[in-house]
């Protein structure tokens, strides 16, 4: 668990959860309010910020299940054991229902990305002296861009010519690639993974930085350090476009900087005001996550693919059906958001349940 220093990282935990399930779960994908859409490409909105928080929070958990560790078989064993688990789930996440053709069956995807990320970051962590971390981190991102630039021609940053592309296509085939972009890519691929090790251990070496602070120095610290990454972004993207399909290095300042400023405010208001009204319930959230995520996407396919009800107009998904309900009350934007929204409380009290009875479900 985190240090009770600072409860805000608890709360920032549980906010990624929620985030993502309110992004994950609108009413309907014709009828969402822009901000919780992603960018169709270049540019940045509200939904992109909420996966490069959930990488930020295993980075800050990282930092006290791996505090004291050294490289080891057993400590390489339960790094790689984990991240094996969610890389499995997440392939098994993306055949459910089992109506997939195998042959079509798409490889990457968000658990997959986390538990590589992960298993890297973790290694890093093991072999890498803490304080070049930083280096190691800021020549991740310089190769990756390097590469980029190299390998995809006069476009590097076009959908159909980047690098990111072509090495998925080399590895898993384009069948196996996500196909929402009109064309074979994936926005989990391989390569782009690189800057996501770089978020996870963002979030290790603020949880480092945090620990023993003073919670005002903590602050003006965190200030400091999101301010300058958010400059950093937008000067670099004049030559890196903010894109987080690519998770360009512009892409990757300004959504650290912005988490950095999130988690200034958290502590603000819970570590320094003890605000503890907003702390709990979003501690809450954050005590089973991968859990919650989980099960969260297992019942969206539940309620949108397998339980159907009929009607005048015949049967439709219980998901649908629940967004058509709410349809009739408010205006359709306002009605998808209500049904993620819905969501979104539901399993927080699940979560509830979870914690009363100390049920904490670990990979």
């Amino acid at each position: 668990m985190f240090s009770p220093r600072f409860y805000a990282l608890d709360a920032l935990r549980g906010l990624a959860i929620a985030l993502m399930i309110l992004v994950n779960t609108p009413g309907s994908w014709q009828h969402v309010y822009t901000p919780l859409l992603h960018a169709p490409w270049d540019g940045f909105t509200f939904a992109d910020i909420v996966f490069p928080t959930f990488l930020f929070v295993v980075g800050a958990a990282m930092f006290y299940s791996l505090k004291t560790a050294v490289l080891s078989r057993q400590s390489l064993w339960r790094v790689s054991s984990r991240a094996l688990k969610l890389i499995g789930i997440g392939v098994l996440l993306n055949y459910v229902p089992f109506t997939v053709d195998l042959t079509e069956l798409r490889l990457p995807g968000v658990l997959q990305r986390i538990g590589l990320a992960y298993w890297l970051a973790a290694l890093l962590i093991l072999t890498v002296k803490r304080s070049y971390l930083p280096f190691v981190a800021v020549a991740l991102v310089l190769l990756y861009w390097l590469a980029l630039v190299l390998g995809g021609g006069e476009q590097p940053y076009s959908l159909d010519h980047n690098l990111v592309r072509h090495f998925d296509l080399a590895i898993f085939g384009a069948a196996h690639l996500y196909q929402g972009f009109g064309v074979a890519f994936d926005p989990e691929g391989l390569l782009s993974t690189l800057p996501c090790v770089v978020a996870v251990l963002i979030g290790f070496g603020t949880a480092a930085f945090l620990q023993g602070k003073q919670q005002h120095q903590a602050l003006r610290l965190l200030l400091l350090a999101g301010v300058a990454l958010v400059v950093l972004a937008l000067l670099w993207q004049v030559l890196w476009s903010i894109n987080k399909a690519l998770w360009s290095g512009s892409y990757l300042a300004l959504s650290s900087g912005l988490i950095l400023l999130l988690l200034a405010a958290l502590v603000w208001c819970i570590d320094i005001k003890g605000w503890t009204g907003l702390a709990e319930p979003l501690k809450v959230y954050g005590t089973n996550p991968l859990f919650i995520y989980i099960l969260s996407w297992l019942w969206a396919v539940l309620i949108g693919q397998l339980i159907f009800i009929p009607t005048d107009a015949g049967s439709v998904s219980l998901y649908q059906w629940g967004f058509e309900q709410l349809a009739l009350v408010f205006p359709a934007k306002l009605a998808s958001f209500v049904f993620a929204l819905l969501h979104v409380v539901g399993f927080w009290y699940l979560s509830l349940l979870l914690y009363k009875r100390n049920i904490f479900i670990k990979l």
